[in-house]
């Protein structure tokens, strides 16, 4: 009984992956803007309906990857065991993602969309959203609400840590290996966990 739904939804992420992957080498070959719906439906070798069916809009294939790692982020720290802490949360999401063993397409996609002011500023707007599912673990951590300066001032760099990597990534003239990975973003993580260790610690005196 409950066979057949696990097949219809594996064949259901087939087909997305196949759609994506289409997409994404004609975006690469030929360029975003050029690349029309027909044409990836075509590779895909599915309907221009279908492709609705599974993305709103060529945007939405464009940022696929981001859009699912963010969903799986948003699963680990949800699933997080209790003391650990929101900065090692994501960490360990970063080195255990397959963002991390990224292959050659994966890279080229990430220089075409870093290369492209109007690309990179749609990346910046997608990475931002990661703000909101991170907040809300930086805010129980400091034990404080949502809306506190502190946790947006965290969760806010932690965004802006995001948007660095993705440039230097792009920048890379290979995908980068976990050790490689780990280099980058370490002192990153060393610089936040300094601050919100720091944002932890009751303010007893005040200078005049």
């Amino acid at each position: 009984m409950d066979a057949q739904p696990g097949l219809r939804e594996r064949k259901k992420q087939r087909t997305r992956e196949t759609i994506a992957r289409a997409a994404h080498e004609l975006f690469v070959e030929r360029g975003y803007q050029a690349t029309t719906l027909p044409e990836i439906a075509e590779a895909a070798d599915v309907s221009t309906r279908t492709i609705f069916a599974y993305f709103p809009s060529k945007e939405d294939i464009l940022f696929d990857d981001l859009e699912r790692m963010k969903d799986a982020l948003t699963a680990a720290i949800a699933e997080r065991p209790e003391g650990k802490d929101a900065l090692e949360t994501v960490r360990a999401f970063i080195l255990a993602s397959p963002q991390a063993d990224r292959g050659k397409l994966d890279a080229q996609l990430n220089h075409r969309i870093t290369n492209d002011p109007t690309l990179r500023s749609h990346l910046r707007a997608r990475i931002g959203e990661i703000e909101e599912v991170i907040r809300p673990a930086i805010a129980h951590d400091l034990n404080a609400p949502d809306d506190d300066t502190r946790t947006q001032l965290v969760a806010a760099s932690l965004t802006a840590a995001f948007n660095v990597l993705a440039e230097r990534g792009a920048s890379n003239a290979r995908p980068w290996t976990r050790e490689e990975l780990a280099a980058q973003i370490d002192p990153i993580f060393t610089f936040l966990r300094g601050g919100l260790d720091a944002l932890k610690q009751p303010q007893t005196t005040r200078r005049r």
